[in-house]
């Protein structure tokens, strides 16, 4: 059984608050679970300290039980000092869609040239 400490949502239509959960992996995002540990509410500002609230001594006990945290938990944790998040770093999605879109299609091109100027320089090296 693989446990996961992850986010249920709840609250009403376009007022979402999450508990924080620990489930089994393979059950839906909002249906049965094993225990809460706390909640999160994104519509409060960030210096509030009622936007999160975990119960850490839970948490360590199930990370000791091996239950992995999803990402968004994992940021809480974080944030925390409860585990440490391994940073990420992908370059190209600070970049536009539209200049990703060209910088492969010049990639596309110069294959295409470069395999162009291969064959050729095959086909003239029998010749001499």
């Amino acid at each position: 059984m693989s446990l996961k400490i992850r986010l249920a949502r709840a609250g009403t239509k376009k007022r979402p608050v999450y508990h924080i959960v620990i489930a089994d992996s393979r059950s839906p995002r909002d249906g049965r679970f094993i225990e809460r540990l706390g909640y999160f509410n994104p519509l409060l500002p960030k210096d509030k300290t009622e936007r999160l609230k975990l119960d850490f001594e839970k948490v360590k006990a199930w990370l000791a039980k091996g239950a992995l945290p999803t990402d968004r938990v994992l940021r809480f944790l974080d944030e925390a000092g409860v585990v440490k998040r391994e940073k990420r770093s992908n370059p190209e999605r600070a970049v536009p869609r539209k200049e990703r879109k060209a910088r492969a299609e010049e990639a596309e091109k110069a294959a295409a040239a470069a395999k162009a100027a291969a064959a050729a320089a095959k086909a003239a090296a029998p010749a001499s």
